[in-house]
């Protein structure tokens, strides 16, 4: 069966990786499902190598001096880099000889030929979503630990370590647990505010997950202190929603929390397995939105001069490298994949702080 009126069409195979990017990526009546996407920056590596900066960002006054005096010499901000090589991710589907009998079945029965080239093109879909989902899980990992490890456990491959070089100065345990209703959650943020503001740095969003966010709901700490701010006296006062909180926090402190719910799923071995990137317990301080970069490099495969032919090729969002082929040795399948060389990368470590929940800091 000839699925070239279905597929082949360079318009419409453009029109889906078009739709699917634009739903990934948000529109201007929704937000981008993906952080990632959101809080960093597409930046090209000609070398294929990724770096994080980080550089200690004070400011200090300009002297007085008298006319016809020499300027003092002042010391410069000290830079730390971390770096490594760009890893390279991919993912492949098939529609394997049955498969393909049977849509070729549905042709002959007159499913519509929308339908078709939906079943023919939804891989693509699939393809696309597979290298979001792992740099979301990347970028997820590494915003709330500093460190984004994919070893050999959840992975078909090589295992990387990234490692962005969080400052030890900026990482801070609490004084009781807060799954304990009786702990201080707000004691805690403060000192992390109170070393912020000594680096000349002003927190305005603070990242965690929904079990952390749920046990600081639950202190007394937090329902006296949001009761509080809206003149509310009495007992049994309710654990405030997220958004009390942040109508409390922005107006005393001047951020507000967001909450980081997302799980992704591996497969291996053809079992699939759902993970929870976001470090437990983890909660992270921010003092913007753009965090750092996701950081790309050009793939073999993307010149023309080492392309197979035969192969439908588009590159997608100047990033991943979707291909579409048949073959018929050793067995007849239609094949989709996606690659990328790409790499979520945080900057400016010397802005973001991390308290750490589950442990009680000596």
């Amino acid at each position: 069966m000839d699925y070239k009126k279905y597929i082949s069409d360079k318009q419409q195979f453009s029109g889906v990786i078009l739709s699917t990017v634009e739903t990934l990526n948000g529109s201007a009546s929704a937000p981008s499902p993906y952080l990632h996407r959101r809080m960093l920056r597409k930046v090209f590596s000609p070398s294929g190598k990724w770096e994080s900066i980080s550089i200690a960002n004070t400011q200090v006054m300009a002297d007085i001096v008298a006319m016809n005096s020499s300027l003092p010499l002042k010391r410069r901000d000290s830079l730390a880099v971390a770096s490594g090589s760009i890893p390279k991710m991919g993912v492949e589907f098939a529609l394997d000889e049955q498969q393909l009998t049977d849509i070729d079945y549905m042709i002959t029965t007159g499913i519509p030929d929308t339908r078709i080239s939906a079943l023919l093109l939804a891989d693509t879909r699939k393809a696309l979503n597979a290298i979001y989902e792992r740099n979301e899980n990347i970028f997820l990992k590494g915003l709330s630990s500093g460190i984004a490890l994919v070893d050999d456990v959840e992975n078909v491959g090589t295992g990387i370590r990234l490692d962005y070089g969080y400052l030890d100065a900026n990482k801070f345990g609490v004084e009781v647990l807060w799954s304990d209703i009786s702990s201080k959650p707000f004691d805690d943020i403060e000192r992390v505010l109170t070393k912020a503001t000594s680096d000349g740095n002003v927190i305005t969003k603070v990242m965690l997950d929904r079990t952390t966010f749920n046990n600081l709901a639950k202190t007394t700490q937090a329902k006296e202190l949001f009761a509080f701010s809206q003149s509310f006296v009495g007992v049994n006062i309710p654990a405030p929603s997220l958004g009390q909180l942040n109508m409390f926090t922005s107006d005393r402190y001047g951020f507000v929390f967001e909450i980081v719910e997302r799980s992704f799923r591996y497969e291996k071995n053809g079992n699939q397995t759902p993970v929870k990137p976001w470090a437990e317990g983890s909660v992270v301080f921010l003092t913007q939105d753009e965090v750092g970069s996701l950081t790309y490099a050009a793939l073999a495969e993307a010149n023309p001069a080492h392309q197979v032919a035969g192969v439908n090729y588009q590159l997608v969002d100047d990033i991943i490298l979707l291909s579409k082929w048949g073959q018929n040795k050793p067995y007849l399948a239609e094949f989709t994949s996606a690659q990328a060389r790409v790499v979520p990368v945080i900057n400016n470590v010397n802005e973001i702080y991390l308290i750490d929940t589950k442990t009680v800091e000596a």
